[in-house]
Formats: C-alpha cells, sequence, structure tokens
C-alpha cells in the first residue's frame, strides 16, 4: 500500500546510494552538448561563446547532480522532470551556436536563439528549484535564494535579444559579452549561498561518483573531437603524420585522466566522507566539486579544440605536414587549455587534501612559460612534447613513495573489496 502512495511522490534519496541508471541516460544529452559547445567555440572563439556556452551549461549539469543527490531520479515522478529536462537541454544545445554568433543569423521561422536558449533555460532552472523546494523545511527562504538567480539570469539574457543586430557604438558591441557575464555571475554568486538553504550532501558516493562521471565524458569529447577533425564525420587521412599525431593526442588525455583518477578523486571522495558537520560537508562539495571542476572541463573542451585545430593543420597541410605550424591562436588555446586544466587539478589538492604536489606544478609553471614558444614548434612536435611531460608526470607518480598517495590508493581499495563482501 505505502508503495501504491509513493509512485507519484518525488523520494528522497539516502547515505550510500549511488548513481542511477536513469541519471547515466540524461548524462548522454551532455555529450552532445559538451561537443556542440567546442563546434561552437571552433567557429566562433570569443568571450561570451565561452561564458555562455560552457559555464551556464555546467551550472545546468551541477544543479541536475544535485539533484539526485537530494531525491531518487528513478522513482516517483522524477524520471518524468527529468525527461522534461533534458528535452528542454537538447533544444537550448540547438540554439546555442546561433545565440552566441556574433553575427546576425539568417533569418528563419523559429523564434530568436537568444529567446530560445533562455526559455529553455529557464525550464531547466525552474525545474530543479521547484523539487528543491519539494524537499526543503524553510520554503520561503529556499524559494528566494535558490528561485530568483535564475529568473534575474534569464531577463538578461533576453536583454541580449533586444539589442540592435548591428551596433553602432563601441560600448554595444561589448554590451551583449556584459550581459552574458553578469548572468553568469549571479548564477555562479547564488551556488554559495547552498549550505545556507539547509542543501547538503546526503551521500557523498553519489556526489563524487557524478563528477568523476562528467569528467569522464568531456574526456570523451576531446577523444571524439581527435577523431572528427575539422569536420563532423571521421574524415581524417590515415597518414603517419596524422596517426603520430593521434597517438600522441590520445596520450596527452590518458596522462590527463591518471593526473585526477589515480589518487584525486578517490582523496576527494574520502574527505568528503569523513566531514560529518552538515554545513561543512555542503561548503567542501560546493568548492571542491562544483567550483574547482568547472576549471577541469574547461581546461578539457579548451584543450579538446585545440587538438581539433592541430589535426586540422597536419591533415591538409600547406606543405611538409611534419613541419606544419598552428596558428597562434591554435598553440595558445591547447596550452591554455592544460594549463588551466592542472591549475584545477592543484586547487583540487590544496582545497580538499591542503597539498600541493611539486611535479604538476613545475609542469604548469613551464607550460606557462613555454606558451609563448609554442607557436615556434611544428603541431607534430608540440604535441609530442606535451606527450612526454604528460608520461613523465605519469611514471614519477608511480615510481613515487609518497606515504599519502599509497593511504588514499589503499583506503579506496578496501572500500570496494568491503563492497563487494557485502553484496555477497
Amino acid at each position: 500500500m505505502s508503495a501504491e502512495r509513493g509512485r507519484g511522490r518525488i523520494l528522497p534519496t539516502a547515505p550510500g546510494s549511488r548513481v542511477t541508471r536513469v541519471e547515466l541516460f540524461y548524462d548522454l544529452v551532455f555529450v552532445f552538448a559538451f561537443l556542440n559547445v567546442t563546434n561552437v567555440l571552433s567557429e566562433t572563439l570569443s568571450g561570451r561563446s565561452l561564458l555562455a556556452g560552457l559555464l551556464l551549461l555546467w551550472w545546468c549539469w551541477v544543479s541536475f547532480a544535485a539533484l539526485g543527490n537530494v531525491v531518487r531520479t528513478d522513482q516517483g515522478a522524477m524520471p518524468l522532470v527529468g525527461a522534461v529536462t533534458v528535452a528542454a537541454l537538447f533544444v537550448l544545445t540547438l540554439a546555442m551556436p546561433a545565440a552566441f554568433a556574433d553575427e546576425p543569423a539568417q533569418r528563419h521561422s523559429g523564434p530568436p536563439a537568444p529567446v530560445l536558449f533562455a526559455c529553455c533555460y529557464l525550464v531547466i532552472r525552474a525545474a530543479q528549484v521547484l523539487v528543491f523546494l519539494s524537499r526543503s523545511s524553510h520554503r520561503g527562504r529556499t524559494a528566494v535564494r535558490l528561485g530568483l538567480p535564475p529568473l534575474i539570469s534569464v531577463a538578461l539574457i533576453l536583454a541580449t535579444a533586444a539589442l540592435p543586430e548591428s551596433p553602432r557604438q563601441t560600448w554595444q558591441a561589448w554590451l551583449p559579452l556584459a550581459l552574458w557575464l553578469a548572468a553568469f555571475c549571479i548564477e555562479y554568486t547564488s551556488g554559495g549561498l547552498a549550505p545556507s538553504t539547509g542543501l547538503t550532501v546526503v551521500s557523498a558516493a553519489h556526489w563524487a561518483e557524478r563528477y568523476a562521471l562528467i569528467l569522464l565524458i568531456a574526456l570523451g569529447e576531446s577523444i571524439i573531437s581527435l577523431g572528427l577533425g575539422p569536420k563532423l564525420s571521421a574524415g581524417l587521412p590515415a597518414t603517419w603524420p596524422v596517426i603520430v599525431a593521434s597517438v600522441l593526442g590520445v596520450t596527452i588525455i590518458a596522462a590527463l585522466w591518471w593526473l585526477y583518477f589515480d589518487s584525486l578523486a578517490p582523496a576527494l571522495e574520502q574527505r568528503l566522507h569523513r566531514t560529518r558537520d552538515v554545513r561543512a560537508r555542503a561548503a567542501l562539495a560546493r568548492d571542491a566539486y562544483a567550483y574547482l571542476h568547472l576549471p577541469l572541463i574547461t581546461g578539457i573542451i579548451l584543450f579538446a579544440l585545440g587538438l581539433k585545430r592541430y589535426l586540422a593543420v597536419i591533415s591538409h597541410p600547406h606543405g611538409d605536414p611534419w613541419r606544419a605550424h598552428a596558428a597562434a591562436l591554435d598553440n595558445r588555446v591547447l596550452f591554455a587549455g592544460l594549463v588551466i586544466y592542472l591549475s584545477g587539478l592543484l586547487a583540487l589538492g590544496v582545497r580538499a587534501t591542503h597539498r600541493v604536489s611539486p611535479v604538476p606544478t613545475a609542469v604548469v609553471v613551464a607550460m606557462a612559460v613555454g606558451l609563448p614558444w609554442a607557436g615556434r614548434l611544428p603541431a607534430v612536435a608540440a604535441l609530442a612534447i606535451v606527450a612526454v611531460a604528460g608520461v613523465s608526470v605519469v611514471l614519477l607518480g608511480l615510481r613515487s613513495t609518497d606515504p599519502w598517495r599509497s593511504q588514499v590508493r589503499r583506503t579506496a581499495l578496501d572500500e570496494q573489496v568491503a563492497a563487494c563482501d557485502y553484496q555477497l
């Protein structure tokens, strides 16, 4: 009888819950979204496309992941709520290229792209806020602190649609970027209020797993971008320069995976498990995951964009492909993506483990210093240097006798064995 009554309700989650299959299904749309962000940036690399395309998209996902930590996404009415959210996200992603274009798009029968983007964003955020309100004990305060920021952000995005398509003054050209930036700042600043609204992390395992999976999705998107190259089809010629560059690119991506998943990811999860104070756990989850995982995703997206442009130069060179040089912008994007990613890892280590890793720090400094010189190297040589640096960091970590890493990995293994014994 109780099961019949609970079918239409929104059911709370429980400590120790894991990621549900329906959440994995919904994340498939984010694969398309991240790929579309890379394609948009490859065509229009601007501050507006980066801010609106990646940062607001990231906040949609963060709120959706937090939702799954509060309620059971596969029970009651939540699958329907998730389906509506994903449909809105898909349309939002379709509207993304035209919404961020610097030049006015061709007229068509559909609504203006910024208006469509704003309406879909409002649907996504409104669904999330309503579910949070259903589980909050202070609905008035929660409604103001969680519901007001999305409304203001949507109003700012809609304001960009009312701007003239052909600005006459310099400030009119910068105004759309300022409006997108204001919307972004409002959303991310409101995220700092999560602990004060009573929202907390019910399951540390679920929270850590969700962010690990989205990072895998971003890394997978970089592999897809590497394979597709400059076009949305697997049309790269199987020449030796392309083969070598592809192997080097996959090697770098594998090194990026290792730097996060070897010891940092389990250390973050273990720290979250050990934090018992409700407000302290919410603050740690907000800082280490919602905020500091954004540089990781941003770095991966920029690196994927750089790889796409590198492969375009190597696969269709004007001369010797081994000596083909990428454009200065391509070098800056690729190396900046790596620097941002590694800096994010360092910030995560400081926030969650209070440790500064000397080797990754040295690599970040070396890449930042060597960034102006990267344009003087052929594209294949630049990828080879980065791959050698990545493999060297991995090998140093594997040979390291750091007791902290050994303890983290031993604890993670003990937890896996205990979980298997419990299931048996």
